[in-house]
């Protein structure tokens, strides 16, 4: 079955679409300059809504230790998802102490950005596959843009992956096929404006990953 994450969830209405819908995962955004994100209490208002559901992915970008351990205080994380710069050094030793799976997404503009997966391939549990953010843009994801999905058509990818980057739930079907991704994430293909959630194309994108796979 096709993984489905929805992330940058930051409204009750949101979390309980997302729930409701029956995707794996529910992105949790802890980086203040997207308006997408959350604090540590907030998250743990919205994820204490639904007992079980999605796995809660915490979405961080190039974090220190203490930050990360703010937000494990307040609520628990089933993965943890670096955003940022963060060398395969600096992956293992949060997987270390932390004690949770991470997933490490990674900017694809073309093939030979996929070759740098090998140096990660050791310290993460999970890759995402994104499109490099556009050179205006102050977001490492969440651009509404997407890279071309046949670089990854028929290549070995080393660990289980999401593909996103641009994806809707009227283009989502046609990137599973081009990327043969066996999981996908989205974020800005299901708002109704920057940084909030129409519940509706939720269900959408969900129900269209759904019908892809039959």
């Amino acid at each position: 079955m096709t993984l489905v994450k929805i992330c940058g969830i930051n409204d009750a209405a949101g979390f309980d679409a997302v729930a409701e819908a029956g995707a794996d995962m529910v992105g949790l955004v802890f980086y203040p300059p997207s308006p997408r994100a959350v604090t540590a209490a907030e998250a743990a208002a919205l994820s204490a809504r639904v007992q079980g559901g999605p796995m809660r992915v915490g979405l961080f970008v190039d974090p220190t230790d203490a930050e990360l351990e703010a937000v494990l205080a307040a609520l628990p994380l089933g993965m943890i998802q670096l955003h940022g710069a963060e060398s395969p050094a600096r992956c293992a030793a949060i997987r270390a102490r932390f004690g949770l799976p991470v997933m490490k997404a990674v900017g694809v503009g073309d093939p030979r950005d996929l070759e740098g997966l090998a140096f990660y391939t050791p310290t993460v549990d999970r890759f995402l596959l994104d499109a490099k953010p556009p050179p205006d843009s102050d977001l490492p994801g969440g651009n509404a843009t997407a890279f071309d999905w046949s670089l990854t058509a028929g290549r070995t990818i080393p660990r289980p992956w999401l593909l996103a980057g641009g994806l809707t739930p009227e283009t989502v079907a046609e990137a599973i096929r081009q990327s043969g991704a066996p999981g996908v994430d989205v974020s800005s293909g299901v708002e109704r404006s920057r940084g909030v959630k129409d519940p509706a194309r939720i269900a959408a994108f969900v129900a269209a990953v759904r019908g892809a796979e039959a």
